[in-house]
This record gives C-alpha cells, sequence and structure tokens, in this order.
C-alpha cells in the first residue's frame, strides 16, 4: 500500500507512528491500560502480532507485552535517534514502526519488555477472533478460560474436522501432525507414512456445553477404528486411528469408551484404535485448515454411522 493510500485508511497519529516512527503519548493511548483478552494485530496488515497473554503492566504508559506471537512477524532496527541505541521493533510485512524493545522487563517472562504504540495496533477480542480469521489464536486461552482440547486421528483430517467443527461446544478446530519424531514435518513429509506422524485434528472445546467423553463418541461414529493403518482409500500409519492424551483423565476416558465401543459389537471386527500420550501438535499448512469449507466439493471418505454403544 502506496504512502498516499495509508494516509486515507490510517488516522494522522496511526500515520505519524507508522509511517514515520513517531511515538504517541504515554498514558493517553488506546491499549496501554486494556485488560481485555483478545490478539493485538499490525494496523496495517492484520497480521497477529501480540497476545493479551503476553502483555503486562510495565508503568511506562504504553502497552508492554514479554514476547510476540511469532518472532518471524517483527524486525528489529537499530535507532541512534536519541543520541544512544536503541533496538527499534517494526513489523516484517508492513514494515511499520511498532515501538522498542528493551531488557528490563520480568525475568521470569524472558527478561524483555516490548514496548509498543497503541497507534501501531489493533486490538481484536477474544469473542472476535474466529470471525476475523484469527481462530487458531483461541487454542492458546484454553487454560485461562477453562476451556479443554482433544486430539484425535482417525484417517484424513480434511473429512474429520469438517464434521467435528459444527458440533455443540466446539469452539474450534485446526489440522496438524503428531505422534511421530520429526520436529515441525510438512504435509509433503508426512504423506510418505514414514514420519510416525499421523494426520490429526484438535478440538478446542467448552467443558460447559460438551464432554470429552462426548466428543470421542462422536469420533467412533464418525470413522471406523478397526481398520489398522488405513481409513477408506487412505492406507499408512499417517491415517491410523488414534487417541493422543494430554492428561490422565483423558486417558480413563478414552480407554473407558474404546471398552464400551467394543462391547457394543457395532461393527464387525476389534477396535484398533491406539491411545497415547501427547507430545508436540505441530498445525497443518494454512491449506489443510478448514479446507471442506473452502473447497465443498474436495476429496472426503468420512461420515457419521448410525450407531449406538
Amino acid at each position: 500500500m502506496s504512502r498516499d493510500d495509508l494516509k486515507k485508511t490510517l488516522t494522522p497519529e496511526q500515520f505519524y507512528v507508522t509511517q514515520e516512527s513517531g511515538t504517541e503519548q504515554a498514558f493517553h493511548n488506546a491499549y496501554w491500560n486494556n485488560h481485555d483478552d483478545g490478539i493485538y494485530v499490525d494496523v496495517v496488515t492484520g497480521v497477529a502480532l501480540y497476545s493479551s497473554l503476553d502483555k503486562y503492566d510495565s508503568g511506562t504508559g504504553w502497552p508492554s507485552f514479554t514476547r510476540p506471537i511469532e518472532d518471524k512477524e517483527i524486525k528489529l532496527k537499530k535507532d541512534l535517534s536519541l543520541g544512544s541505541e536503541r533496538d527499534e521493533v517494526r513489523s516484517s510485512t508492513s514494515d511499520s514502526h511498532l515501538g522498542h524493545v528493551f531488557d528490563d522487563g520480568p525475568k521470569d517472562k524472558g527478561g524483555k519488555r516490548y514496548c509498543m504504540n497503541s497507534a501501531s495496533l489493533k486490538f481484536i477480542p477474544l469473542a472476535e477472533l474466529k470471525d476475523k480469521g484469527l481462530g487458531k489464536y483461541l487454542f492458546s486461552f484454553a487454560e485461562k478460560k477453562h476451556w479443554e482440547i482433544a486430539t484425535l486421528a482417525g484417517g484424513c483430517f480434511w473429512g474429520m474436522e469438517n464434521l467435528i467443527r459444527s458440533q455443540p461446544g466446539v469452539l474450534e478446530t485446526q489440522t496438524g501432525y503428531t505422534g511421530g519424531a520429526l520436529a515441525n514435518p510438512t504435509y509433503e513429509d508426512v504423506k510418505k507414512g514414514t514420519t510416525g506422524h499421523a494426520e490429526s485434528i484438535q478440538i478446542l472445546f467448552d467443558p460447559k456445553v460438551t464432554t470429552y467423553e462426548k466428543i470421542l463418541t462422536f469420533f467412533f461414529k464418525m470413522h471406523d477404528p478397526t481398520t489398522l493403518n488405513r481409513q477408506e482409500n487412505d492406507v499408512g500409519s499417517q491415517y491410523r486411528s488414534a487417541i493422543f492424551y494430554a492428561n490422565e483423565e483423558q486417558k480413563k476416558v478414552a480407554e473407558k469408551m474404546i471398552k464400551r465401543v467394543q462391547a457394543a459389537h457395532v461393527f464387525k471386527n476389534p477396535v484398533v484404535t491406539e491411545v497415547v500420550h501427547l507430545s508436540t501438535f505441530y498445525r497443518a499448512e494454512d491449506y489443510h485448515q478448514k479446507y471442506l469449507q473452502k473447497h465443498p466439493d474436495g476429496y472426503n471418505c468420512h461420515f457419521i454411522r448410525k450407531i449406538e454403544f
């Protein structure tokens, strides 16, 4: 976007701060005293930069954070404008001036203070994240909001995510890879079937509305848990049936559910679903997120079975 275009879309103060490396007045800006949950994005590009989970009261009169959401979204530049060297923080995508970073932050949080200008940011409240295309950041608020996360594998993650995302109590879903040893796997890695990772989904849900048990009940109805390393036409260990538990309570519920399904004899063959402790979950490429929402006629081998157990 050209400077002329930015002058039309930004307020004079936003333009002064972001494009002319200005500094707004301390204690007289939008977010220095904002305590609401949400994400702070680049006012120019809308890229997520900081989370309220990392915001703290530094006493300076500017919004301060212990870290960015992702290091790659900011860049540092030496600033000698005041006669001494400071580290300026700029947005990687827009090259807008954001503020400065100092080494006097909370020691237990890394010791950094990212002192930002409110005028360079736009705050997106928690309740608006999903509608703004920022739903993936809801997962980071699970502990604070007392939400829970289920991690499941049962074949191609496109179909699994599409069926479960609209269930009562489900707040958000994401596709990814887990269960293997390879760090930061890509789809190209996982599809070979040699990484140990399974195509998986994570389901963020509100336990006041639904339960882990109900999530698992739906899971066993939407895939065939009796085919080893296979789901319909998809063959390979990456398509195995697995429940990745986050704690002992989830493990107990999973094991109980498998016994329940087995005892109901709703499938001709034994259940081969693995129950494994969750290690690192790697979010899949954006292309694979909500795939069947974007491509309604895309490949899908999942359906809801009319079974009870």
